[in-house]
């Protein structure tokens, strides 16, 4: 009996994932798929080469070439798939890969993501640049301590010496073979969160999580919504996270606490699977993005707590010279 409820909410989760896959994933493509095109374009007319050469100062104490400018701006405006699809186009070593990367999963997809941001209590533009920031501080902070990989990255595009008709067949096949990487990553997502909900698991998770938020320096009341935005992502959890505040099972105050938390270190799962299929250390993955959201969260809480001090201070201060 366990076993046939079991085996029917398996398939039930597997019939339910499509729609959704099907739509998200051809939302994903059509941002994926022209990005590419261009930064294989731009490769193959020397316009990648020529932004590295004035960006190169910039992107060097990074350990990374100038171009990497690029794929960063590919990730922060349209989200990680279309920076990764941007990666697998440049030449790069699996260090360098690792250090872009990680940068684009901190700062990426930032108009959607600092708006669901705003949605649930905090300021668009604050996210915003507090990603940007901490994008580049981890990158720095990363080429000083990786070892040397001179492994080379997962490459797709054509041979530097290759016609534009071998640019753009090159490019077509890789398109192809991401776009089955795409909505296989997606629906397996789409089936454990099928699952998750069938066996209403988030709820008991969240309640073994709570003693875990002091650590991460957030309301204990905060774990379901830290739980979301890491299995959800912010984007596909927004809905679930604006469902808590309207219900008051968490205020806007606590959500904007969190939101600290989750602009460094969200969607877990997607966005690890997503770049350790290129090749990508999950330790390394996980590891930096959890420090920089402890680095973030508990930050703010020292730059709060000297900032009432100084308030204090100054206030006995004014009050004893004209009392």
């Amino acid at each position: 009996m366990i076993g046939s409820d079991l085996l029917d909410k398996v398939m039930q989760s597997l019939r339910s994932a499509l729609p959704g896959t099907w739509k998200s994933a051809s939302w994903l493509l059509k941002l994926m798929i022209p990005i590419s095109l261009a930064v294989a374009l731009l490769q193959h007319w020397g316009i990648l080469a020529w932004i590295a050469g004035y960006l190169n100062p910039l992107f060097s104490m990074m350990g990374l070439p100038g171009e990497s400018a690029v794929l960063f701006i590919s990730g922060a405006a349209a989200g990680t798939y279309a920076g990764v699809a941007a990666m697998m186009s440049v030449h790069l070593t699996l260090r360098q890969a690792t250090i872009v990367g990680i940068m684009i999963l901190i700062c990426h997809a930032l108009p959607m993501e600092c708006t669901v941001n705003h949605k649930t209590g905090s300021n668009f533009w604050k996210m915003g640049l507090i990603r940007i920031f901490m994008a580049f501080v981890a990158a720095m902070c990363l080429n000083q301590v990786l070892p040397e990989m001179t492994v080379p990255y997962l490459y797709i595009g054509a041979a530097a010496e290759s016609s534009l008709a071998e640019v753009l067949l090159t490019w077509a096949v890789s398109q192809i073979k991401i776009s089955i990487m795409v909505f296989l990553i997606i629906y397996s997502l789409m089936v454990l969160q099928c699952l998750i909900e069938a066996y209403s698991l988030l709820e008991p998770l969240s309640r073994f999580l709570a003693p875990l938020m002091r650590l991460f320096g957030l309301p204990r009341n905060a774990a379901y919504m830290w739980l979301v935005g890491n299995v959800l992502g912010l984007s596909y959890g927004s809905a679930v996270m604006l469902d808590m505040e309207e219900k008051g099972h968490i205020t806007r105050a606590d959500a904007n606490d969190v939101n600290y938390h989750l602009i460094m270190n969200h969607s877990m799962l997607e966005d690890t699977i997503v770049l350790a299929m290129t090749g990508v250390s999950v330790l390394w993955i996980l590891g930096t993005r959890m420090f920089f959201a402890l680095v973030v969260v508990w930050g703010r809480k020292l730059v709060k707590f000297n900032g009432y001090r100084l308030w204090v201070i100054g206030y006995r201060w004014f009050n004893s010279k004209n009392g």
